[in-house]
């Protein structure tokens, strides 16, 4: 690069758009999905950990140490089960949300007063209708809380999974390192933080919306 040569060239991304949408679409789906299969697994093992208070610590330990292994290891032994595919990139990206997940699930079941609990009973709820329709509503705050972690986390490290052909918009970043060309790697750098706001600010729209109560206690304050 040219000392005089200008940080983003603007006819390249207009050139290149059609090309950096589909790149920006893939990479979207390796963020996302990661994070919806990690909710999956998370909420009935959040749920059973509440309920089986001996099975939490285990369950967080293995969850923190599969967090602490850095990606691209992780990606390497996957390599040799799954291949150079986009499941090599999202299972360990779905095991890092579990470090997340796990431990908000079981604070939003936490969190739900035992009043609240004792009322249902007495209503006449059984133990999965009662986790269903009052705990797992009044927990949404703060399971929502640590979905928007593990999404902004998960859309950032999709593009080290360039490192195996598999990294979404990381593409643009070891394509612009390699010829020493600025323009792709701002631009990707762009495109994944406009990503990651746009999944926050629509997950904190989803929580407002699946806890219209809380709104009503802000209007009323």
């Amino acid at each position: 690069m040219n000392d005089d040569e200008p940080l983003v060239r603007w006819q390249w991304i207009a050139d290149h758009a059609a090309e950096l949408a589909d790149y920006t679409g893939v990479h979207l789906r390796l963020g996302l999905l990661p994070v919806v299969f990690g909710l999956v697994i998370s909420v009935p093992l959040g749920i059973l950990c509440h309920r089986l208070r001996w099975l939490y610590p285990p369950v967080l330990t293995v969850a923190n140490i599969l967090y602490s292994i850095p990606s691209l290891a992780l990606f390497m032994i996957f390599v040799r089960y799954t291949g150079l595919t986009e499941q090599t990139v999202m299972i360990p990206l779905t095991l890092y949300t579990l470090s997340v997940l796990v431990p908000n699930v079981v604070d939003g079941l936490a969190s739900v007063p035992e009043p609240v609990r004792l009322a249902a009973t007495a209503m006449g709820f059984g133990t999965v209708r009662r986790v269903v329709q009052v705990e797992l509503p009044i927990a949404v705050p703060v399971v929502i809380a640590g979905v928007r972690v593990a999404a902004v986390s998960s859309i950032s490290l999709v593009a080290v999974g360039q490192l195996i052909g598999q990294g979404g918009l990381g593409y643009y970043i070891t394509r612009g390192l390699q010829l020493d060309f600025p323009t792709p790697i701002v631009t990707a750098m762009v495109l994944i933080m406009l990503l990651a706001l746009t999944t926050d600010a629509l997950l904190v729209l989803a929580q407002r919306l699946l806890t219209p109560w809380s709104r009503s206690k802000v209007t009323a304050a």
